[in-house]
Parts: C-alpha cells; structure tokens; sequence
C-alpha cells in the first residue's frame, strides 16, 4: 500500500479536503416520516450546487429531474466511444440519526494519533473502538465540531467523484468510455430508488461510492424489511382502570422487551442479521413501534417476521382488551445473486483498487445502498471504500489519504472499462 506522505503529495488531496468540507456545510439531512421524494428540501441546496458544478466541468448533458435525480452524461474519449458505459453513483441526503445542521467540518493536518476534541465535550479516541483512526497519524482527517455529524457517508462520495472525474476531463489522453454520474436523495430512508428513472441510463454496470474502510469492496448485503407494529388497546381512566384498560405504551414495551437481545444490531456482526426497534411513540390508546429487520438469507428474514408476528399474538394474549396489526414492508434485497450473474464488475473493481495502491478485499455490507435496488433492476452495482468511518455518528471522520486512494480506484476502474471488449 502506498504511503501517506505520497497520497497526500497527489494534486487532488487538497481538492478532496475542500470538496468535502464546503458539501458537508450543506443541510440534506432526509426525514424517514415524509413519504415524498425528496422527503426534505435541503437536499435541493447541495443537488442544484453540483448541477452547476458538473456544467462547469464543461458537460452538457445534465438533468435534475422532479424528484431530485441527478444524472449527468460524460462523452468517452477519443478511440474509446466503443467501450461499455458504466455509472458512479453515490447519495445526496445525510441520516437524520444525528443533527446535519449547521455543520462545521474541521481538517486536521498532521494528525498525530491521538484522542481528538472534537468540541461540545465529545472526543475522538483511537483507543475507544476507532482503531483505524489510530493508524492514521500523519494523515490529514476530517471532523466535525461534535454538534452534528460530518456528512462524510455520502459526501466523501460526491467529492470522489467529482475530483476523478475533473481529473479525467482534464486528462483526455486517459482510457475512458461513457460515463453516467448519478447523485441520488432519500437514500437513509430506504426511499431513494422508489422513484428513480431506470429508463434514463444505458450503463453496463454502476459503483456507489458508499463504503468506509480502505480496500472495502461490497458485493453482498442484507435482506432488509421495515414492520409497522400497530397497537390499539382501550383507553379510560385510570383511576378506574381495573379490568377495563388496556394501555397500549404497556403492549408496545412488552413487544419491543421480547425482541431477542442476542440478535440486535449492538450484538451481531459480520453475517449475523438482527431486529432493531427503532422508533416508538403512542398514548394509552394507540402506539407504534418501527422495526427494521435484516438478514443475508431470505429464509432467515421469513424466519423473523414470523417471530415477530408471535411476539403480537403473545402481547394480544398479554393484553385481551388490545390487538396488535403488522405492516411488512420490504426495502432491498441481497443483491449477492445478482452480481454473481456478471463476476467481471466486482473483479474489475478489485483490480482498480489494487492498481490504485489499496489492499482490496471483498465484505458484506451490514446495511444497504442504492446500488443494491439498482442490482435488482438489472444494473449489477457493487460498493466501493470512501475513507469515512463512524457513519450516522457525532464522531464521524474520514481520511484524506483513503479519499485519494478512492479516487484513484475510480479513475483505474474507469480505464478498465474503457479497454473492456
């Protein structure tokens, strides 16, 4: 693997830093409540900035659509106009788990591996679960002030692409064929796609720019669905409560209280899927609980709505005055099959990143990304390594010297592509 020193002397590193910072400056936090897409306005702010940016850049085809699709047409270079076109996509909106307003990113030059106050009380400490911040002393790193979360998952991936492909403009002797850039909204509520204008690409094969650690490469990720569970119980005095109440916050504690413990997201890793309650609210008469579920295996996701739909007959058993309803609704698929169908884009993008400088190995991603709802349209796309870590977290960072070894990935992948018969 490269050094240091030699990835931040590359002519994009100061780029990269500055991409980054001046996008995670601007508000897209998306709002799983709202059905619409985009289900925030914020995410116009930074969608319309990079129109005008990709023009710049001197493309004449760029299109932002109703919905806040971006998709952007980059002409092959002279002698390769035969060559495959392939997309590089990543997402406009940021989590709404942690605060993305009023940013203030930070680059630490020189980083000397240590804790790192990030302000408002919140430190940044390799010895506390960060042990790939500790191997990055010398490196330049990005934070925020510790109010809100950087923005790196997805802007570290915007700014990748941006810079790789700036760079590939002003480089036209490089291989390159067609290229279609896609910035897409609403993708951390599992929304993003839903009304994504597949029609609009001709690409053989896309790449989201969506993962952490360097090397990652993700070809495989979970089953993922969301449950409604709805609680209606009986509400009346509860002074006069005795055999007439049935509190319906009491049902929903109890169903979220025989979620199996050992299989939550705080207690599962690598191929292990959960149940994670993730959100609740109601009164005497009625609640909500969220629940995500996730699983690699499609038997092992019909395995747990099927437990969950024990868990409420064991609260209506509980609960005789009360009922419990379930809505299942599905998110993403593995798309592991898929992209088994066609080896030679996950082979090419681990040989981009091995002629990169990066140490490239292939893992599962434990959540989910565009790329997998685009595999299951016909577009097989697997997830590349950005260089930012701690996603949807006050203590997130990212790496300057992996957001150049990124960049190179792409621009290596867009060569291999281009010389593809």
């Amino acid at each position: 693997m490269r050094s240091t020193p030699e990835l931040l002397s590359r002519p994009y590193a100061a780029e990269l830093a500055e991409r980054l910072m001046r996008y995670a400056k601007i508000e897209t936090a998306s709002d799983h409540h709202v059905e619409a897409i985009p289900s925030t306005q914020c995410q116009w702010d930074l969608a319309r900035l990079l129109v005008e940016e990709l023009k710049g850049l001197g493309l004449a085809e760029v299109t932002l659509d109703e919905h806040c699709y971006l998709i952007a047409r980059v002409p092959a270079a002279p002698g390769c106009e035969g060559a495959p076109a392939i997309g590089l996509m990543a997402h406009l909106d940021t989590s709404s788990d942690v605060s993305g307003k009023d940013v203030r990113p930070r680059l630490i030059r020189g980083y000397d591996g240590g804790p790192v106050e990030l302000g408002h009380g919140y430190v940044l400490d390799p010895s506390q679960d960060n042990p790939d911040l500790a191997a990055k002393a010398g490196d330049s790193i990005v934070v925020s002030d510790g109010s809100t979360l950087l923005g790196g998952d997805d802007k570290a991936g915007i700014a990748e692409i941006m810079a790789a492909l700036r760079h590939l403009l002003a480089h036209p002797e490089l291989p390159r064929g067609p290229l279609e850039i896609v910035f897409t909204p609403d993708e951390e509520t599992g929304k993003g796609m839903n009304l994504f204008p597949q029609g609009k690409l001709s690409a053989a094969a896309c790449y989201t720019l969506d993962g952490s650690r360097t090397g990652e490469v993700e070809a495989e990720c979970f089953n993922a669905r969301t449950v409604k569970a709805r609680f209606t119980g009986r509400s009346i005095h509860i002074g006069y409560a005795r055999g007439k109440l049935a509190n319906a916050v009491s049902m929903a504690a109890s169903f979220v209280s025989m979620l199996p413990r050992s299989e939550a997201p705080e207690s599962t890793d690598g191929w292990f899927g959960y149940y994670c309650a993730h959100e609740i609210s109601g009164s005497l008469d009625s609640a909500e609980v969220t629940v995500f579920l996730r699983d690699f295996k499609a038997e092992g996701m019909e395995r747990r709505v099927e437990a969950l739909r024990a868990l409420a007959k064991a609260v209506e058993a509980q609960f005789p005055l009360g009922s419990v309803e379930l809505e299942v609704n599905k998110s993403y698929s593995n798309m592991r099959e898929k992209l088994d169908e066609r080896p030679e884009v996950l082979e090419r993008a681990l040989e981009a990143a091995r002629l990169a400088g990066a140490e490239p190995y292939v893992k599962p991603i434990r959540g989910g990304t565009d790329g997998a709802r685009l595999t299951e349209m016909g577009i097989p796309t697997p997830n590349i390594f950005t260089g930012a870590y701690n996603y949807h977290s006050r203590f997130e960072w990212v790496s300057v010297s992996d957001m150049v070894l990124a960049t190179e990935t792409i621009i290596e992948l867009v060569g291999l592509w281009a010389k593809a018969k």
